[in-house]
């Protein structure tokens, strides 16, 4: 057969192929090539986006039409074209005040129409060929321009040894190279391309796709390229247990609980598409051996040692040995009922959140069984296809499947750093902020879903989400936040006048006093359900620590600073339940510390991430520096802080920091910590100033001549080997931070001055309070 002569293609011809461009460690995302080694496949000048609170499209204009309009500066700057008309070169900052000035001037000039930021929310690369193979198994077609520009991206992160990581880590994996192979192949690229050689030579190196992960395993059987006989069953059975029941979906984690839903109603209906030609060869392209000769039962707990980062318990293995058991004789009524529960639960969720659902993972599941059950034509399918636009970002490297959207969460935290600048005072900025306020109004749910407790989701009335109103899904500390910004904008900015109802905001605090946790602390989406033994029984593969919504110190850091405030704006509002739920929280804070004083960051890389809003928490409740003394905590605090801090005064963290949960030393400051790190230490008013002029000096000495900053490594993680890339934290965070110390130490030499007069927290240098 010939595709096995391609398998023997010499290696040594595919060394003059894409060889990665060599980068200064540290100094950007991990991407072993980047947009300019690899030329767009469209002309990028015809992009175009719109968004409609907070609702994303791109689209290309045609080379038969007309473009109607310019495009504006986020559309150029987004796809790394020349943006001198936009932002001119400015001359170099001096000053934390000159600096700020600059990034606010450039940053503001991003904002989209509708007021808030958009901005890459990335980091599972394997996202695209996931969605890609849905959309094949599901006849949909993607315009040729957003094809050609997801190539682009998919090309851009192969590794130099021809594969493929499931994140933007630099290990391929079976995972990652598995579905990018089948992506390219979808999308036209032949055996005998060069790239594609080089990704069958390394995936044959791991030994096919046999070693995937049971993800992996499911999304493959979908596509007729593997069998359901050779994964552990998901047993789907479970969902018609009581809830009380240890191990019911209804205690996972919200996005736990929807994966292992489609996974479970595709595995018990055995969705699989039609076999084609392309299949038939990919069959035969993936795997080392003969597909039909392939022992399938004995790949079950077949997983590639890479991508492997949480392992089975005996617990688990023995569950799987007894329910492996069941499942071949299982009851075919009890089945049927399992199957319409489930779809029930599936129909639920496209509902509520009008076809975006909860991940782009259950999105791509989501759009294969709404045809698979309703049919090309239905409203639902049609719905579904429309809404795959909103996961679709065009950037530097082409186009990629954003990981949700950070809309509302980047727009919070941009609108704090601005106020804390003082630019409510200038009326240029007048127009931005109001945008932003009416943005951030427009956000909020203003009710619960309907019968919601029926479908296990918590009361969400008054909640705001991480990306936009009609996703649906709130998040605790972007409730606390956003709550936080539009307060601060109201009370800060007398020309809006549009004031939020007080009863939205008590709606704010309603559903995130819901959310408190037994041990004081909060979760991100619900309330904690589930215990540790779930953990023991996660099934994933791919992630650790993930089938348990469990208490953050981010998230109740995050909450406890907006309840502090709320509770100044309204003291008799349930004032001895929020008091009670401050009391608490820094409680949960103090027990989370580590003996060195750090906070680990479950969201962030990584002690630098947790420990800034460890020090927040207690900066809130009033635990600050006063005459060069502070309360034990914060001291353990500040002094592991500067005991990080690096030669040229920044502060680096590795990810891997959050891989093995101990601080790992960054060979190269990184802007966005080094701006935690100061956030951190000038929140409890850290007597020692001139630790944070060296911090601040960093930051002034990296920003462009535009007013940004470059991009730095992997800011962001999730669940030990997941990493997310927040394009919008390489500016917003140094805007804070700056801001921050233009404001408290205006007689310092690298400050020269206050903006002008009003900040967000000048409060905070009279009480501590937030």
């Amino acid at each position: 057969m010939a595709v096995w002569q391609h398998l023997k293609y010499n290696q040594n011809n595919l060394r003059q192929f894409h060889q990665p461009k060599k980068m200064s460690d540290g100094t950007c995302l991990r991407r072993r090539k980047g947009a300019h080694e690899i030329e767009p496949k469209t002309d990028l000048t015809r992009w175009r986006f719109s968004s409609v609170e907070g609702r994303h499209r791109w689209y290309y204009v045609a080379d038969s039409e007309e473009c109607v309009r310019e495009q504006n500066a986020l559309e150029a700057y987004t796809l790394g074209l020349d943006t001198s008309k936009f932002f001119p070169d400015l001359p170099k900052a001096h000053t934390a005040q000159e600096a700020v000035q600059k990034a606010i001037k450039f940053f503001s000039g991003l904002q989209v129409e509708d007021g808030h930021w958009a901005m890459e929310c990335s980091g599972v690369v394997a996202l695209g060929p996931g969605f890609l193979m849905s959309c094949y198994a599901a006849k949909i077609s993607l315009p040729e321009e957003a094809e050609r520009e997801l190539l682009r991206y998919i090309l851009s992160k192969q590794l130099p040894d021809g594969g493929w990581s499931f994140h933007l880590t630099e290990q391929s994996t079976v995972f990652g190279t598995t579905f990018s192979y089948i992506a390219m192949r979808i999308l036209g690229l032949g055996p005998d391309h060069p790239d594609v050689v080089r990704a069958r030579i390394n995936l044959h190196k791991k030994g096919g796709a046999l070693g995937i992960p049971h993800l992996g395993k499911v999304w493959l059987a979908t596509m007729n390229l593997y069998s359901w006989e050779g994964m552990n069953t998901l047993f789907p059975e479970l969902w018609l247990f009581p809830t009380w029941l240890p191990g019911h979906p209804s205690t996972y984690w919200c996005h736990a609980r929807h994966i292992t839903l489609v996974m479970s109603y595709c595995y018990a209906t055995r969705l699989t598409v039609e076999e084609d030609e392309l299949i038939q060869s990919l069959r035969q392209e993936i795997y080392v051996e003969d597909f039909s000769t392939i022992d399938w039962p004995a790949q079950r707990n077949n997983i590639y040692e890479a991508d492997l980062h949480s392992a089975h318990s005996w617990m688990l293995d023995a569950a799987f040995a007894t329910l492996n058991l069941y499942e071949r004789y299982h009851f075919t009524s009890f089945r049927k009922k399992a199957i319409a529960e489930m779809y029930e639960q599936i129909k639920a969720d496209d509902i509520f959140s009008n076809a975006t659902n909860s991940s782009p993972i259950c999105k791509a599941f989501h759009v294969l069984i709404r045809r698979h059950v309703d049919g090309a034509n239905s409203p639902a399918f049609q719905e579904h296809i429309s809404r795959i636009y909103d996961y679709l970002w065009m950037g530097q490297d082409g186009m990629l499947i954003k990981v949700m959207g950070s809309q509302t969460w980047d727009t919070s935290f941009a609108i704090q750093g601005f106020l804390e600048a003082g630019v409510q005072n200038n009326p240029d900025y007048a127009s931005c902020l109001k945008k932003a306020h009416e943005f951030l109004k427009a956000s909020q749910i203003i009710d619960n879903p309907p019968n919601y407790q029926r479908y296990y989701r918590q009361m969400n009335k008054g909640g705001f989400p991480f990306s936009s109103r009609e996703n649906d899904w709130i998040v605790g500390d972007c409730t606390a936040e956003a709550m936080r910004a539009l307060m601060l904008l109201e009370e800060k900015c007398p020309f809006i006048d549009d004031h939020v109802a007080p009863q939205r905001l008590f709606d704010a605090v309603n559903v995130i006093l819901s959310m408190r946790n037994s041990d004081g602390g909060f979760a991100s989406y619900e309330t904690r359900r589930g215990s540790r033994l779930l953990e023991i029984m996660n099934c994933t593969e791919i992630y650790a620590d993930c089938m348990v919504d469990h208490t953050y110190t981010e998230c109740t850091s995050s909450i406890m600073q907006g309840l502090k405030h709320f509770g100044k704006r309204f003291p008799n509002h349930r004032e001895d339940e929020i008091s009670d739920t401050l009391s608490k929280a820094l409680q949960f804070c103090r027990n989370m510390q580590k003996a060195d004083g750090s906070w680990l960051g479950r969201w962030g890389v990584c002690f630098t991430y947790g420990t800034w809003f460890g020090l927040e928490a207690f900066a809130c409740m009033g635990y600050i520096y006063r005459g060069g003394e502070a309360c034990k905590e914060v001291t353990k605090a500040c002094e592991f802080l500067v005991s990080k801090q690096m030669e040229d005064g920044g502060w680096g963290e590795e990810f891997e920091s959050y891989r093995f949960r101990k601080y790992i030393q960054h060979t190269v400051s990184q802007i966005h910590q080094t701006s935690w790190a100061l956030l951190g230490l000038m929140a409890v008013r850290y007597p020692d100033v001139r630790v944070l002029e060296r911090g601040i000096q960093v930051l002034i000495d990296r920003q462009t001549s535009i007013g940004e900053w470059p991009q730095g490594d992997i800011a962001t993680a999730f669940y030990k080997s997941g990493t997310l890339h927040y394009n919008a934290y390489r500016i917003i965070f140094p805007i804070f931070a700056l801001a921050r110390f233009t404001r408290l130490y205006p007689s310092s030499p690298v400050a020269k001055g206050l903006l002008k007069n009003g900040s967000v927290h000048s409060e905070q240098s009279q009480n501590g309070g937030c």
